[in-house]
């Protein structure tokens, strides 16, 4: 008795168009499904930023941050935190045994300061910058020796800072002339094209601090922009912007002093989730970003705890035992109790999380803010 032919399976459309696609290129492949985990949109992994508050706002998940293989911008005015929290990001990479490196155009890095924040110098790579052209140049070598010599390890690249930097023409000019701000952003405006491209497909991530800068004469909207024209804020997948919002002083024989400041960042881009969501935490000179200290007060506001007076009371969900504390002991005991800490964490993710759902929204009693994310908001 002969076999029944079995009529082989046709290739979808998409298949056969994905492979002409990909016949056209002879380096590398260009088509993709995103549901593949060669779709160069994957993200290949996420760098904390030092504190919980800001990785969750910006990756909308438990144990995120910025995502590796993109581009971000960090943005405010003069002692806001944008060099420290670039800093927080190294030394996060370093945890991760990645390779660290710093192009620095200020000529203000402190050693002592990176170590107390928990960077390891003697692994760190600095490189000093003076010009725009410099700092891309810089960055394409190590993007290109990166691409040849390992794809397994993270690397992160803090260009500190783009406001900092001139063009060579300017530095080979009299200080007197004026219209190099048009140079300096064609030049970023073309590097940026050619870098976003480099490390799509890499385990790179490029960050940039540049500082705000209020435009003359803005009566409406967002009065502030930042140096080196549009093309960085175009390209980036994050833009944070940070705001001081005020000092943390103690008392230090009978007089204040100040310790270290209150930071609020603002994610106005975002591509790795829902963007204009914000971050409250604390930065002490000595020690950097405080992680625990921002926990407690979403703890408050989402009634996790309950409090009486100066004291707190935290029930363990699992256990069911209570935990009573003061302010003060708050952060020793996240430090000592790691149990109660990762299940604290998930918990105020999940608020934050929850916070931004639609579903959970009236979004029929909404109000729309025309001003958009100036400094103020």
């Amino acid at each position: 008795m002969a076999k029944k032919k079995v009529k082989s399976k046709e290739p979808e459309l998409a298949d056969i168009l994905a492979g002409e696609l990909n016949k056209l290129s002879k380096d590398q492949k260009v088509a993709f499904f995103l549901d593949s985990d060669e779709a160069p949109t994957n993200v290949e992994g996420w760098i904390s930023t030092g504190t919980a508050m800001l990785d969750v706002a910006i990756s909308n998940r438990p144990y995120g941050g910025l995502p590796v293989g993109r581009i971000t911008e960090i943005t405010g005015l003069e002692q806001s935190g944008k060099s420290l929290l670039a800093a927080h990001l190294l030394a996060e990479t370093q945890k991760l045994d990645g390779v660290a490196v710093l192009i620095d155009t200020e000529t203000a890095v402190s050693r002592e300061f990176l170590e107390a924040i928990g960077v390891d110098v003697s692994k760190l790579l600095y490189v000093s910058a003076d010009s725009v052209e410099q700092i891309f140049d810089y960055c394409e070598t190590i993007i290109e020796k990166v691409r040849t010599a390992s794809r397994d390890k993270i690397v992160t690249i803090v260009v500190d800072s783009v406001a900092a930097a001139s063009t060579t023409n300017e530095l080979a000019s009299d200080y007197k002339k004026d219209g190099y701000a048009t140079d300096k952003a064609i030049i970023i405006s073309k590097a940026m094209r050619k870098i976003t491209n480099m490390i799509g497909r890499q385990r790179i991530s490029l960050v940039f601090t540049n500082q705000l800068r209020q435009k003359m004469g803005v009566m409406f909207g967002d009065p502030w922009t930042t140096s080196g024209g549009k093309a960085l804020a175009f390209h980036s997948s994050v833009r944070i912007r940070l705001k001081n919002m005020g000092q943390i002083k103690t008392k230090v024989n009978g007089k204040d002093r100040t310790i270290g400041i209150k930071v609020r960042a603002q994610i106005v881009k975002n591509r790795m989730g829902p963007p204009l969501r914000a971050a409250d935490f604390e930065i002490y000179f000595e020690r950097g970003i405080d992680n625990y200290g921002s926990w407690l007060g979403v703890m408050k506001e989402n009634k996790l705890l309950k409090q009486a007076g100066a004291w707190y009371e935290y029930v363990d969900v699992e256990t069911g035992e209570v935990f009573k504390f003061q302010s003060k002991d708050f952060i020793p005991l996240m430090g000592t109790n790691v149990e109660l800490r990762e299940q604290i964490y998930k918990r105020i993710c999940e608020q934050t999380i929850l916070q931004y759902k639609t579903d959970t929204l009236d979004i029929d009693n909404h109000q729309v803010d025309t001003e958009g994310p100036g400094e103020n908001n």
